[in-house]
């Protein structure tokens, strides 16, 4: 395991879990796992894989979970990849199965639908988390970034106070401390396009705080980081495409043509 000479060590875990419920897009796609999207003649978990590759900062090779042996090898494309433990559930419980059978902090983690991952995206957030010294730290990027690149996609955007944020699907597990974040988040994975719901687990207080006063994304995250025990911060992302999944249809078309221009 390497990385570029000084500096800091981070493995890397891509979540490539299916849906228990299924999934529409793989199944209009005729594939077993978003892993094999194909994406301009290869699978979309292949050129996630090679951006972490490229990274300064990420060891090699990176760490994938959700996906059986046969079908890791299908995806994975060129690049050396490592199974991680197999674990039933939603993303959180996914991640904390690989973290509790020997996955090692410091920690990057990303999701096999981020098609649009460049090396320069996960060396940005790497260095400015580990400037930040959180014990979790999670991606965003502002809706005045993503939009006047990309009007036609639509993203689900969270109002903290001041510019709204999308979520990039980038986290760095930097300390245990954090590990209590994603166990919550384990018990509230199904209200995560309802952000209101997730404040009112905080409590009233905190909840109102949060949904009425909007004191910002820093302030909400400090009021966050107070109730769970854990140091959380927020890297803003200066990279639209970091706000763009492959999470419908449209977000397909749209990653592809985006991948077809980069190509020419």
């Amino acid at each position: 395991m390497s990385t570029a000479a000084g500096a800091p060590a981070v493995y890397a875990l891509v979540l490539a879990g299916a849906r228990a419920s299924g999934d529409p897009l793989c199944e209009a796609e005729g594939v077993e796992s978003k892993a094999l999207i194909d994406i301009l003649g290869e699978p979309m978990l292949a050129r996630v894989l090679r951006a972490l590759s490229k990274s300064q900062r990420v060891c090699q090779p990176a760490y994938v979970s959700g996906l059986t042996a046969p079908l890791l090898e299908r995806a994975r494309g060129q690049t050396p990849v490592q199974a991680a433990a197999c674990v039933a559930g939603g993303p959180a419980s996914s991640l904390l199965g690989a973290i509790e059978q020997g996955l090692t902090l410091p920690l990057l983690v990303t999701t096999c639908d981020h098609a649009l991952l460049t090396p320069a995206m996960v060396d940005h957030f790497l260095a400015a988390a580990i400037e930040g010294r959180a014990d979790l730290t999670v991606a965003f990027a502002g809706r005045d970034t993503v939009q006047p690149a990309y009007p036609e996609t639509k993203r689900t955007y969270l109002n903290f106070g001041g510019e709204p944020l999308s979520g990039c699907n980038l986290f760095y597990i930097a300390a245990p401390a954090a590990l209590k974040v994603i166990g919550f988040w384990k018990s509230a994975e199904q209200d995560r396009k309802q952000p209101w719901r997730i404040a009112w687990r905080f409590g009233p207080l905190t909840a109102l705080r949060i949904l009425i006063g909007r004191p910002g994304v820093q302030r909400v995250f400090e009021l966050i980081s107070s109730r769970m025990g854990a140091r959380i911060a927020v890297v803003k992302m200066p990279f639209a495409e970091a706000a763009i999944d492959v999470d419908s249809p449209g977000d397909l078309i749209l990653v592809r043509s985006i991948l077809l221009k980069r190509s020419t």
